[in-house]
């Protein structure tokens, strides 16, 4: 079974670790008088449709879950004081536009937590989990933003060498209009899936200043998402001794839909050795054979940890990532160089033009 940590034995630069938290910003702020900081509180609320989540008491609720099913209807906002919570969290379609926010200005401090895999039996013994089933935080709601937040899954392969199903989920999005700033998101396989209900929903998601880190697929799924300003992360593997340690995207754009991943502005680093992370491979689910992913990163800096001579690489040998929508364009770094032109399809000026945020996003504009 999963064993549970807490922010004490998971510090940032552990490598093969999660890098959860500072104990010592989640100590002072446990002990502080103001839990909620610049958000007030429960006696004095930034509006009637503000609840506050504090695990010592000083909030609505003492969990997240409970907040969120306190928050019925549209428009509600959540306040999360720092702390490790340590519980799946479930945001059902009918919350729409909620809000979730953490308390502190430092994502490290509230931090949303909890270990299942796919491989892991359900309660019921009927299986397992599924990928799906393992998220810690799962979204369906349209309309949702978190703001300084980490949302990790903190199940590891070297705890449960008898499992086959590795992949852990941190967060499951689904909803339309979601939106993400300065939050990161921790986790090893399959740590972010932006995703949407269904093959005929092109569900827009917007990631802003925010943080990833895995090593398997760590960022997958059919969402139209974009990814402006974030920093991608690839962990060393322990259990591996030869490359690639890990992909960073793996799309599974519907073959309708128009827009898959688009990562303009970020960057992407790796502590395992140089060479060792493919940027990309496309993921054509058995649920949707016509999948067509749809990945193009501009004007981000590749770290030497990506093979720049070929940095894709293919899923199912019936979908060579050649014959998907990959592209690049005004990349920099190691990661970037150009040594096998073949391997690296870069869009030309005029066809950049259609590769921006307005055009992934159409007629939604996020708040910043």
């Amino acid at each position: 079974m999963p064993t549970r940590r807490t922010a004490l034995s998971l510090i940032a630069g552990t490598g093969a670790t999660l890098a959860l938290g500072a104990p010592a910003a989640l100590a002072r702020s446990a002990a502080g008088p103001r839990p909620f900081g610049r958000y007030g509180s429960p006696a004095r609320r930034l509006g009637p449709r503000t609840l506050y989540v504090d695990a010592h008491g000083r909030g609505d609720h003492t969990d997240v879950q409970s907040a969120v099913d306190a928050a019925t209807g549209t428009g509600r906002t959540i306040v999360i004081a720092a702390g490790v919570h340590w519980a799946t969290v479930v945001i059902g379609a009918a919350h729409r536009d909620l809000t979730l926010i953490g308390a502190s200005p430092d994502a490290r401090d509230t931090v949303l937590v909890y270990g299942n895999a796919a491989g892991t039996p359900r309660p019921d013994g009927t299986g397992t989990l599924g990928t799906s089933g393992s998220a810690s935080v799962m979204i369906a709601a349209e309309g949702f933003t978190a703001r300084d937040l980490t949302f990790a899954n903190d199940w590891l392969r070297s705890d449960n060498p008898e499992y086959t199903g590795t992949q852990a989920v941190a967060v499951k999005v689904q909803g339309d209009r979601s939106a993400f700033h300065g939050c990161r998101f921790l986790g090893h396989q399959d740590t972010l899936y932006a995703d949407s209900p269904s093959l005929g929903v092109f569900a827009r998601q917007y990631y802003r200043d925010c943080y990833v880190e895995g090593d398997v697929d760590f960022v997958f799924g059919r969402a139209s998402a974009v990814y402006d300003r974030c920093h991608f992360r690839g962990l060393v593997r322990p259990d591996l001794a030869a490359a690639p340690h890990g992909f960073v995207f793996a799309p599974s754009t519907a073959g309708a839909g128009p827009h898959g991943f688009l990562v303009l502005r970020s960057r992407v680093s790796s502590t395992a050795p140089d060479g060792h992370y493919k940027l990309a491979r496309p993921w054509v689910p058995s649920s949707d054979p016509t999948a067509r992913p749809m990945l193009t990163v501009r004007e981000s800096r590749l770290g030497a940890g990506i093979d720049a001579s070929a940095p894709y690489a293919t899923m199912s040998a019936g979908h060579p990532w050649q014959e998907q929508r990959f592209a690049e364009h005004r990349n920099t770094g190691p990661g970037a160089r150009i040594t096998v032109p073949a391997n690296r399809p870069q869009l030309s000026a005029s066809e950049a033009r259609a590769h921006t945020p307005a055009r992934w996003l159409g007629d939604w504009r996020p708040l910043g």
